[in-house]
């Protein structure tokens, strides 16, 4: 086990692999999704006990909308399930519930869902929990920028920081992608900027608690610069990011 200090405070994760592990069983891609969020169950109890305090997870993508739309539909009603089963939960542990992403595209009956979660767990905070849903990383650089640009605020770095989605958690500290592809496919671009970056070969459903220890551990013995020496580290400084 790592040293506390040495556990990121925010970890984001594509959860990536759900259909081939369907497929590789000869399931409809749905099964995998369903076990998928068996997987994200255990993931978010696992780094609540490890002391992570923001956990990040690219649910659906704004480009998820072109799979079949079976499976689009299958995923929606996942998510209402989801919903009803796993928010009365996650509010006994603590955890507070944040969706990022546009809404708009979105079902009334979805969208009630997604606001009575957050109302439920609103007072919770030993887990920030935000799920991305219906999201991109350029949808949210635009929606920041436009949101200045109506407010006639200038647009610099730190206007554009207090206008993302996750305005109100720090940037992630470790990002994890599964399912073996080594990209970030639209997934926090502004925020990911210094992020460790970790790639498993394991599917999400196969992600297990092992699975986030060893990525914790990989953490833990990377050196964070954020464009200073090794010797200057050695030295207190204020990297300028927000605070969690």
């Amino acid at each position: 086990m790592t040293a506390p200090g040495t556990v990121p405070q925010h970890i984001a994760i594509v959860m990536d692999g759900n259909g081939r592990w369907a497929t590789r069983r000869y399931l409809p891609r749905v099964a995998g999704h369903k076990k998928g969020v068996d997987a994200l169950r255990a993931c978010v109890r696992h780094c609540g006990d490890r002391g992570v305090k923001v956990l990040t997870v690219f649910a659906f993508s704004s480009e998820n909308w072109n799979r079949p739309p079976e499976e689009v539909s299958g995923l929606m009603e996942l998510l209402a399930m989801a919903l009803s089963r796993e928010v009365p939960q996650l509010q006994s542990e603590g955890v507070r519930i944040h969706f990022i992403g546009d809404r708009s595209a979105l079902s009334e009956k979805v969208r009630n869902g997604l606001e009575q979660a957050e109302a439920a767990t609103a007072g919770n905070a030993r887990l920030v929990f935000n799920i991305c849903f219906n999201y991109g990383g350029r949808w949210d650089i635009a929606q920041a920028a436009a949101k200045l640009a109506a407010r006639g605020e200038p647009i610099t770095e730190q206007s554009m920081d207090r206008a993302m989605a996750l305005a109100h958690v720090s940037d992630p500290d470790l990002l994890i992608r599964t399912g073996g592809e080594q990209r970030i496919s639209n997934f926090l671009l502004w925020q990911a900027a210094y992020s460790e970056l970790y790639f498993s070969d394991k599917l999400w459903p196969d992600f297990d608690a092992a699975a986030i220890d060893e990525a914790i551990a990989d953490y833990a013995r990377r050196e964070r610069r954020f464009g200073r020496t090794s010797e200057q580290l050695a030295q207190p400084a204020d990297t300028g990011r927000k605070a969690a």
